[in-house]
């Protein structure tokens, strides 16, 4: 993986502007000066709201509370450990390679990682209960994630898999049941999220994957849903650190009056009889609000996944790619690698039309329990030309320094249980007819030539 270091953020931005405004130019920000003698109520208790307490809290996923200082106490040589290490928050993109800007960064920054340190070294000190920020008001149970967003306290429309019981013990089952959307009219999406219906159903529900099985018109900017997966094509998949899948303005997916979804969902043994259903949460844009563009979320695998399986060697790293041409201009709005047990790392390049490379991102520490999925933030997001290589690099260590290995003295095939493998990135893309483009490429050129002057 050592090739990649020579792409740097600043080589990839140098070429933006003489590329078409592919990319971001990156924003310099003076380094932020040490916080001394941090306290928690003063100090750690806020960067907690911000990037922890949306898992770290009473009924959530996480296993343990980190709202209080009482909480918080007995777990503070573990917090120290583990984001030092950057193991937590979960994201897992090489802070020095690629676009830098994302929308759902929940990452800490250097300054606040050495906040939480100096804490910790200091005998993480409570400091004075006047400090402590007002409590977060967080969802009951789960909650929806974007409700609040749109002034609502759920989705406009919910569609719901039919009831699975996924017994103690019982070994990997996969449900796929067809459900009607009861849509009766033609709506445009502009935002979507999935979940299991209860905190215990995250126990069992290892992914849960909503195809759109319906007729849609064909896309006047570009490619229609569906390819491999039927029309409609992959709506959303829900995994272990998905939030949702916000549409860019003036983009979204469109769903069409008597549509169904297909549910593929693979659930695992949760040490106890767990019954749960699999939600789907929908927001539409207003009524008579039509966006210009439709997205599209694709399965880029690499070509050995895409022509018929994986093979991964016993005791070895596995390097495996795949290259996949954009026959329409087009913005890439999202990259999520998926592999399983044995994935060590991904990275997203693009091969642009003039034989230029430009890596969009690197994930070298993939951790198969976080699926993230990396949003690029609206002045970085790729705008690529028509006949651009998406080019998807994935590593498997299939040895007993991948401490997930369950068994490094086996061959390792394509699969869908845990401990078999796969090698794709699920890529949200808005394709765009050729005038679009080359309008949102002039938009981006003034928007970093604006942002240039101001620095």
């Amino acid at each position: 993986m050592s090739n990649l270091k020579s792409w740097t953020w600043r080589s990839v931005a140098a070429g933006a502007v003489a590329f078409g405004g592919l990319l971001a130019q990156p924003q310099v920000a003076a380094a932020a000066e040490p916080v001394a003698n941090p306290t928690f109520t003063k100090d750690i208790a806020p960067i907690f709201q911000a990037k922890c307490e949306a898992c770290h809290r009473a009924d959530s996923i996480a296993p343990m509370s980190l709202v209080t200082y009482a909480e918080t106490r007995p777990w503070t040589a573990s917090i120290k450990a583990r984001v030092s290490a950057r193991q937590m928050p979960p994201w897992h993109l090489d802070k020095n390679i690629g676009i830098q800007e994302y929308k759902n960064d929940r990452s800490l920054s250097d300054q606040q990682i050495d906040t939480i340190v100096r804490w910790v070294n200091a005998g993480s000190p409570q400091g004075d209960p006047k400090d402590m920020p007002p409590a977060v008001k967080w969802p009951s149970e789960q909650g929806w994630n974007y409700a609040a967003r749109f002034g609502q306290t759920e989705p406009d429309l919910i569609v719901r898999s039919t009831p699975w019981t996924q017994k103690a013990g019982a070994q990997d089952a996969w449900w796929k049941p067809v459900v009607d959307t009861g849509l009766t009219e033609q709506r445009w999406v502009r935002a979507i999220e999935a979940r299991p219906s209860t905190v215990k159903g995250r126990k069992i529900v290892h992914h849960a994957l909503a195809y759109l099985q319906q007729t849609e018109p064909p896309n006047p900017n570009g490619p229609s849903a569906g390819g491999i997966f039927g029309a409609g094509g992959l709506f959303m998949e829900w995994a272990v650190g998905k939030e949702g899948e916000l549409m860019r303005p003036n983009s979204g997916k469109l769903m069409m009056p008597g549509s169904k979804v297909t549910w593929d969902i693979h659930y695992s043994n949760g040490g106890e009889d767990i019954t749960d259903v699999v939600e789907l949460g929908i927001y539409f844009y207003p009524k008579g609000q039509e966006p210009k563009y439709r997205q599209q979320l694709g399965l880029y695998g690499t070509d050995r996944e895409m022509n018929g399986g994986i093979d991964l060697a016993p005791n070895a790293v596995t390097l495996n790619e795949g290259f996949h041409v954009m026959r329409q201009a087009g913005r890439v709005e999202s990259f999520q690698p998926h592999m399983h047990l044995r994935g060590k790392a991904m990275s997203l390049e693009a091969i642009l039309p003039t034989g230029q490379k430009q890596v969009l991102t690197y994930v070298p520490n993939f951790q198969f329990q976080w699926m993230n999925v990396y949003q690029y933030a609206d002045n970085s997001a790729p705008l690529l030309p028509k006949g651009t290589i998406l080019h998807v690099t994935s590593w498997h260590d299939n040895t007993s320094a991948n401490k997930n290995n369950p068994d490094p003295d086996q061959w390792i095939g394509y699969g869908d249980r845990t401990v078999d493998e796969m090698s794709h990135a699920w890529i949200n893309i808005t394709y765009m007819n050729d005038e679009d483009f080359a309008a949102e490429v002039a938009a981006r050129k003034e928007a970093l030539s604006k942002n240039t002057q101001q620095q």
